[in-house]
């Protein structure tokens, strides 16, 4: 299971931001997994609790949402919803398109408590 990597660089950066705004703790993470990502977001969350065990973020609330599968048309030049089986444009229905989003990672929002 990468995820538990994946999880532990993420408290990583988390961590950094924490100590340079001098945070007592941090109280939620926001992250957008896309479906291409390679990161299973269940599996994400349930990794998170063994990663953050004894950290500044043991009980910070950990939000994983998921970001849709947009491709850009070379054709039409249309950004479009795709599905991950069907890499098409919408518009026009050319399939010589590009991933425009659906593959990321992204941490979105940290909160820390600076009391």
């Amino acid at each position: 299971m990468h995820e538990l990597s994946v999880c532990l660089s993420l408290l990583d950066q988390v961590s950094s931001i924490a100590a340079e705004h001098r945070a007592r703790r941090v109280t939620r993470i926001e992250l957008a997994v896309g479906p291409l990502s390679g990161v299973e977001a269940d599996l994400l969350r349930s990794a998170w609790p063994i990663a953050c065990a004894g950290t500044i973020a043991v009980d910070a609330e950990f939000v994983v949402g998921e970001s849709a599968i947009v491709v850009h048309c070379e054709t039409c030049g249309a950004e479009t919803p795709a599905t991950a089986n069907r890499l098409v444009c919408g518009a026009c229905g050319d399939f010589r398109t590009r991933l425009a989003s659906g593959d990321e990672m992204i941490l979105q929002r940290v909160e820390l408590d600076t009391g």
